[in-house]
């Protein structure tokens, strides 16, 4: 049956549709978005993760040479190498210490027979550790810096440690 009522809820339909229509997308929009910031989440960890690692092979070889020096000159009871290093990685400051090997056993993949460089990113949750091919026994203490210029020093008495350079 066809009558006068019929007519007027016809038109309802059409704005129904548009109003759902509109939900929808917003809905899909939010999603995307949603999505899109998880993906850049991750990326940032990642590259944050990659470039901590760098970091941590370079520091890792100076701190090397500074064993390898004092051990050929037996002369020399101190020695010092600066090394510039990015002061932010991923737009985060980030945090340097020297361990040594039992305290690198809590790392991943590393046993307590190696000391090791730990750096950890402040805004990013992100903790490296790599490994040090020097004795347990060079490191007396262990000493932790921000990252930037960084002074690596061997002295008889007190082993290798960290500083901030004055650069």
């Amino acid at each position: 049956m066809i009558g006068p009522a019929r007519e007027t809820d016809r038109g309802m339909s059409v704005a129904l549709t548009h109003v759902l229509t509109i939900a929808i997308t917003t809905i899909l929009i939010a999603m995307l978005l949603l999505a899109g910031n998880a993906m850049l989440d991750s990326q940032t960890e990642r590259s944050t993760e990659t470039s901590l690692e760098t970091v941590g092979e370079r520091l890792a070889g100076e701190i090397d040479n500074v064993d390898r020096i004092v051990d050929e000159d037996k002369d020399e009871d101190t020695a010092t190498i600066v090394a510039d290093h990015p002061r932010t990685i991923a737009n985060s400051q980030y945090t340097i210490e020297l361990l040594q090997g039992t305290t690198c056993e809590e790392a991943p993949l590393l046993d307590d027979s190696n000391p090791c460089v730990k750096l950890t990113s402040y805004d990013v949750d992100v903790t490296v550790h790599v490994p040090v091919a020097i004795d347990d026994d060079r490191i007396e203490s262990e000493t932790s810096v921000t990252g930037g210029s960084v002074e690596i020093t061997y002295d008889s008495d007190d082993g290798i440690t960290l500083a901030g350079g004055d650069r």
